[in-house]
């Protein structure tokens, strides 16, 4: 697999929750459905739900922005089938069908980011406003309307989130996906692959991330790692790191601390988690960088195999 066929399937497989492997959102359990509050004019959540069915088809340009303007305050309703299933799922298809004008596009990034900048409530919206923001960012990629500001603001917001992040639910039964240190991972990624970031501010993904690869006493068990790695890899393909300052970074990764020393990883929990979600995370980093026979992925090779052999 080439470079660039690994960063297209990066990028594809976190288009949606689940890295968007078609997963549908588990209703939740029977007479126990939160009670929605998203209301857009015109729709209730049958017409929402409706509107899901029929592929998120709306003909006209004036109605589908207003929508979209409207989709952006149901990232935290209660009801998974709504917020993941309608909200975020339409606002992603009319971002990559490029169905929006600039100027909803303008009032959805501001919108977004002082939901997640705001409160963190019941842990919804939040991790929500990260993920569509994701694809916010997408947008800018795709076709630069951003000013270098207002880019490095979306840096600022997405690093200052992700090493924020002290809620690490992730699925419940009748809530749905909260999964706000994938969801933040998804953000970065976005912008460590958008050649207009500059190697700085690639920098300040790369630490963002590495503040959660593996939080005191957490054990990633829906993919957070495999999310974490991700924006690494984006960073790598942006070729912003020698392969000297790539085994820097995966030294400091991949040491034991607070642990005395790796030996230790099996005598408490806070242990067992430091290693699987290192594990994890550096394995996943491996198997991708071993796909790609040239550089720049190549250039983590050295210090991510140096890490994983310091393991236990």
């Amino acid at each position: 697999m080439n470079l660039r066929a690994v960063c297209a399937w990066l990028t594809l497989v976190s288009v949606s929750e689940l890295a968007a492997q078609s997963v549908p959102v588990p209703p939740p359990a029977q007479g126990a459905r939160p009670i929605s509050s998203c209301t857009p004019p015109g729709y209730d959540r049958d017409a929402l739900l409706a509107l899901k069915q029929d592929k998120f088809a709306v003909a006209d340009d004036a109605r589908r922005n207003a929508l979209a303007l409207a989709l952006g305050e149901c990232l935290g309703d209660p009801d998974p089938l709504i917020r993941d299933g309608v909200a975020y799922e339409a606002l992603t298809h009319f971002m990559r069908g490029q169905q929006l004008t600039q100027a909803t596009l303008v009032a959805l990034r501001e919108r977004l980011l002082a939901q997640l900048r705001g409160p963190a409530g019941d842990g919804l919206v939040r991790p929500f406003a990260a993920l569509v923001l994701a694809e916010v960012a997408r947008t800018d990629r795709i076709d630069p309307y951003l000013s270098p500001t207002e880019r490095a603001d979306l840096v600022t917001a997405a690093t200052e989130y992700v090493r924020g992040v002290t809620d690490y639910r992730g699925f419940d039964e009748r809530e749905g996906w909260r999964h706000g240190v994938a969801h933040g991972a998804d953000f970065l990624m976005q912008l460590a692959y958008n050649p207009m970031v500059t190697h700085d501010d690639l920098r300040r993904i790369l630490e963002a991330v590495a503040s959660q690869v593996a939080p005191p006493e957490h054990t990633y068990t829906a993919g957070e790692s495999d999310r974490l790695a991700r924006p690494v890899i984006a960073v790598a393909s942006r070729a912003a790191l020698t392969e000297g300052e790539w085994t820097a970074w995966f030294a400091r990764v991949g040491a034991p601390a607070p642990l005395a020393r790796w030996e230790d990883a099996h005598l408490s929990a806070l242990g067992l988690a430091k290693r699987h979600n290192t594990s994890a995370f550096l394995s996943f980093i491996h198997r991708a960088a071993k796909s790609e026979s040239g550089a720049p992925l190549a250039s983590l090779l050295p210090g991510v195999e140096a890490a994983l052999g310091a393991l236990p």
